[in-house]
Formats: C-alpha cells, sequence, structure tokens
C-alpha cells in the first residue's frame, strides 16, 4: 500500500507520517509531497492507494490537483484548515472520499482511513 502525504507544510507531514506509522497503517509505504506541482507528479508516476491532500498549497491547490489527477480508484482525503462546505463540497465532486479539518486528532486520522481500505498487512 502506498500512501502519498501531499502538504506544504513539513509539520504537518510530519505529524500525518507518525501517525500512521504509529498505528495498524505502519506497513504502507509513505511518500511526501510539498507542494501542488510535487503531488501530481508523485501520483502520476507512484500511483498511490490513498492521498492526504492539503487543500493550500503553494504551486496548485488540493482542488487543482484533484483536478489533474481525475477521479481515480485511489482514496483521497482533504486534510486542510479550510473548513468551508464550498470547499468540502467541491472536494467531494471532485473524487475525494472524505474531508479532515485542522487541528485533527491522530483517533479520527485512523478511523477515516480505516473507513476507506484496510489497512496494510504486516508482513
Amino acid at each position: 500500500m502506498k500512501i502519498l502525504i501531499a502538504d506544504d507544510s513539513t509539520f504537518m507531514r510530519t505529524i500525518l507520517k507518525d501517525i500512521i506509522e504509529k498505528s495498524n497503517w505502519k506497513g504502507g509505504q509513505i511518500i511526501e509531497a510539498s507542494n501542488g506541482a510535487e503531488a501530481i507528479s508523485l501520483y502520476q508516476s507512484e500511483r498511490p492507494d490513498l492521498v492526504l491532500l492539503d487543500v493550500v498549497m503553494p504551486e496548485h491547490t488540493g482542488i487543482e490537483v484533484l483536478q489533474a489527477i481525475g477521479s481515480a480508484p485511489q482514496s483521497v482525503v482533504m486534510v486542510s484548515s479550510v473548513d468551508e462546505q464550498q470547499v468540502v463540497d467541491q472536494a467531494k465532486q471532485l473524487g475525494a472520499k472524505q474531508y479532515i479539518s485542522k487541528p485533527f486528532d491522530a483517533t479520527k486520522v485512523i478511523e477515516t482511513l480505516n473507513s476507506l481500505a484496510p489497512a496494510p498487512s504486516q508482513e
């Protein structure tokens, strides 16, 4: 299982990575993008199974990233401090499966991931 974390904040990427690595999802391969252009490029080259995508990023917003990758079969979870219903609706219309508002807690992140797909096996 590949997980792409796309957020311009190194701190937020580290928190999400730490949550994942301390959970039943720790068997997943985590790749990171620090801006929207990098997120699109990594998505196209790595084809992750799960994408945690910030809304506000340089070069391309999370919404623009969703538009660029299209409605692919992977699960996209928007993770953002932008909690406007219009943005949430637009993200879901473009294929996002869930929307987690910052600040978030580890339990909410793991519950959301578990609702989308089974955790990777621990081999």
